[in-house]
C-alpha cells in the first residue's frame, strides 16, 4: 500500500496549518511542491526536514514518470501547492489522474490510496465572508488573460448562483472595469490578501468597489465574487 496525500497549506497566515497536515508532512518520504522555495519557508517554520521535489504545471513527462515510480516503490508522498488546497486551479488533479491510471493498468489500484488533508482555501474563505447566499455557487478559476474575456464575464454575471473566480494584481482593475461595462449596477465582493496582514474585503456596487481598490495598494492575489443583479 502506498499513499498520495493532498495537503492544504496556508494561503497567507502560517498559523493556519492544521496539526494533521504537520504530522503528514513530517512522516511522508517526499513532498511534491509547486515551488520548493515557497514550501521550504513553511517547512522551516515548523522544523520539518522532509525532502522536497518540484512538481508544477510545466513539469515534463519524465518528472511525472519519476513520481509514479516512487509510488510504485511504496513511497508515501505529499502534494502541496504554494498556498491553499492542491488540485484546485493547479496541476494536482492531473497527477492524481495519472497515478490512478498507472495503478489501474498494472492491476494495483488497491495498492494506491489518495487521501485529502483538508485546510485553507481562498475560495471558501472568500465565500464565508461574502454575505451572499452561498449554499450553491460556481467556481471558475482565473478568467482568460486575452481572448474570450467578455464571454467569460457575461456568463459569470448571468449565472443563477454566485460565481467565484481569481484575479492577479496585474489585471484586477481591468477585470473590474470590464465587468462594470457589462453591468454598472452589479453588486460584487472583492477579497485581497486573505489571512494576511493587509487582508481587505471590498463589497458593494461595482463602481464603488473599483474606487476603493484603486485607493489602496494593489498587491497580492484577489478573489472576486459576483451574483446576478436582481432589480429591487
Amino acid at each position: 500500500m502506498t499513499t498520495l496525500y493532498l495537503v492544504a497549506t496556508p494561503i497567507g497566515n502560517l498559523e493556519d496549518l492544521t496539526s494533521r497536515a504537520l504530522r503528514i508532512l513530517s512522516e511522508v518520504d517526499l513532498i511534491l511542491c509547486e515551488d520548493t522555495r515557497v514550501t521550504k519557508k513553511l517547512l522551516e517554520r515548523y522544523n520539518i526536514k522532509t525532502p522536497t521535489l518540484s512538481y508544477h504545471q510545466h513539469s515534463k513527462l519524465q518528472k511525472i514518470d519519476y513520481i509514479l515510480s516512487l509510488l510504485k516503490e511504496g513511497k508515501n508522498l505529499a502534494l502541496v501547492s504554494d498556498a491553499g488546497t492542491p488540485g484546485i486551479s493547479d496541476p494536482g488533479n492531473k497527477l492524481i489522474q495519472e497515478a490512478i491510471r498507472y495503478f489501474e493498468r498494472s492491476s494495483k489500484i488497491m495498492e494506491l490510496k489518495v487521501i485529502p488533508i483538508p485546510g485553507p482555501s481562498a475560495v471558501t474563505a472568500a465565500a464565508s465572508v461574502s454575505g451572499f447566499p452561498m449554499d450553491r455557487f460556481l467556481f471558475l478559476g482565473f478568467p482568460p488573460a486575452k481572448k474570450k474575456r467578455k464571454k467569460f464575464f457575461e456568463e459569470a454575471i448571468n449565472q443563477k448562483y454566485p460565481v467565484i473566480f481569481y484575479e492577479s494584481p496585474y489585471r484586477i482593475i481591468r477585470t473590474l472595469e470590464e465587468l462594470m461595462m457589462i453591468n454598472p449596477k452589479l453588486e460584487i465582493v472583492v477579497a485581497r490578501e486573505l489571512t494576511k496582514k493587509f487582508e481587505t474585503v471590498y463589497r458593494g456596487n461595482i463602481e464603488k468597489v473599483i474606487k476603493d481598490v484603486k485607493n489602496n495598494e494593489i498587491r497580492g492575489e484577489f478573489v472576486i465574487i459576483v451574483r446576478k443583479y436582481e432589480q429591487k
